[in-house]
């Protein structure tokens, strides 16, 4: 029969309960659901020529050929009147050269420029980054990756609008093709949680981070914050530990209209998608102490939530064999309610954002599994190369 007089231990457990269903709550609510709220109430319009201003686009490629071959393009095609393209190359063995070198015979806004054999640094593609900074004729950067491809031709235009305003950081959002599978599946799914928690946390007045597949920042901000000269200690963070040293509230902003994407192709394999996590986690315990602190809120209560929510059927169930106990139906109704909101926000701003959408089941399971996968990437950190 149901409890009707609640004991001291269940409004313990509810009250607790309840404490972290709310936090997970407000966590989603504002933040997760930021960047959907901002294409709700305005669509990112285009600016005029005129105000528009010059921009080097960086791409540094480490045996790229391939990618070369069927992305460069599209980066030289550009609907804007005043940008350039710099690739650099970093230590690639294969014909990447004669790639570059093929496409500037016909573009003159396509420079090369490249990492010195043999230089002995923590990280070449920081080198690598940096040569390229050093090579811009602009003052405004806009970065990206070999193996990327924009959404269209307004993609440098899309994310330059960012920086009205007097802003000196842009970050934007770099998405991953659709593709049968559960490794592309994870991938997308993980790019999408990763990318509303760092675009939504911005847009709330906390910037951290930013992935080098689409970021923008002015080449003056860069110079006078020292580059990478503090960071050459951790080979990964060339994108998120340097934003997460310069990015204030006042002079972040965020671009996450279609035309402002950039995509890739996803990892195959679940070994190439875990190295590749790898290196992301690798680098998170070099964030600021503020934003190590803000980081930790959302994945403890999530985890403190579910453990709760199992504590309390078990016990109802197998201790105290009572079923239809308020405080157990109490459990179930919070972690369900959590569960609809939770694929609401992310559903709602995949369809807003033009991506694909996930099963209520697939996100179940990987906001279960995802959290344990980096918690043993950070316990047990494993050296790599970039």
């Amino acid at each position: 029969m149901i409890i009707e007089n609640l004991t001291i231990l269940d409004w313990v457990l509810l009250g607790t309960l309840l404490v972290l269903f709310l936090a997970q709550v407000y966590w989603y609510s504002r933040y997760m659901a930021a960047p959907a709220r901002k294409l709700r109430k305005k669509s990112e319009g285009r600016e005029q020529d005129a105000a528009l201003p010059g921009v080097s686009v960086i791409l540094c490629a480490h045996n790229e050929s391939e990618n070369l071959s069927s992305y460069l393009q599209a980066l030289l095609t550009q609907d804007y009147p005043e940008y350039e393209v710099i690739v650099v190359d970093d230590g690639s063995e294969d014909n990447t050269r004669e790639v570059i070198e093929q496409y500037m015979v016909h573009n003159a806004r396509l420079h090369m420029t490249f990492v010195p054999y043999g230089a002995r640094v923590g990280s070449t593609k920081k080198l690598a980054l940096t040569l390229g900074a050093k090579a811009a004729q602009y003052d405004y950067l806009l970065l990206t990756d070999a193996d990327c491809t924009p959404e269209s031709n307004h993609w440098i235009r899309s994310m330059m609008a960012g920086f009205e305003g007097g802003k000196d950081i842009v970050l934007g959002f770099g998405a991953y093709f659709y593709e049968k599978g559960h490794v592309n599946r994870l991938v997308r799914f993980d790019t999408l949680f990763n990318g509303l928690h760092y675009l939504g946390a911005a847009l709330c007045g906390h910037p951290y981070m930013g992935v080098g597949r689409n970021l923008a920042y002015k080449k003056s901000l860069f110079f006078e914050s020292g580059g990478f000269t503090h960071l050459m200690t951790n080979k990964a963070g060339d994108d998120d530990l340097f934003v997460n040293h310069v990015a204030t509230k006042a002079n972040t902003a965020v671009v996450i209209s279609r035309e402002s994407f950039t995509w890739s192709l996803a990892k195959k394999t679940m070994k190439e998608w875990w190295q590749q996590k790898r290196r992301h986690v690798s680098v998170s315990p070099a964030y600021r102490t503020e934003t190590k602190a803000r980081l930790a809120f959302e994945p403890i209560t999530r985890g403190l939530f579910y453990a709760a929510v199992l504590g309390i059927i078990i016990y109802y169930i197998f201790f105290v064999h009572c079923p239809l106990s308020i405080t157990l139906f109490a459990a179930v109704g919070l972690f369900l309610v959590r569960w609809i909101l939770q694929t609401a926000i992310l559903n709602v701003s995949a369809r807003r954002m033009g991506l694909h959408r996930f099963s209520m089941m697939s996100v179940l399971w990987f906001d279960i599994t995802l959290p344990l996968v980096n918690l043993y990437m950070l316990i047990i950190p494993k050296k790599y190369k970039w």
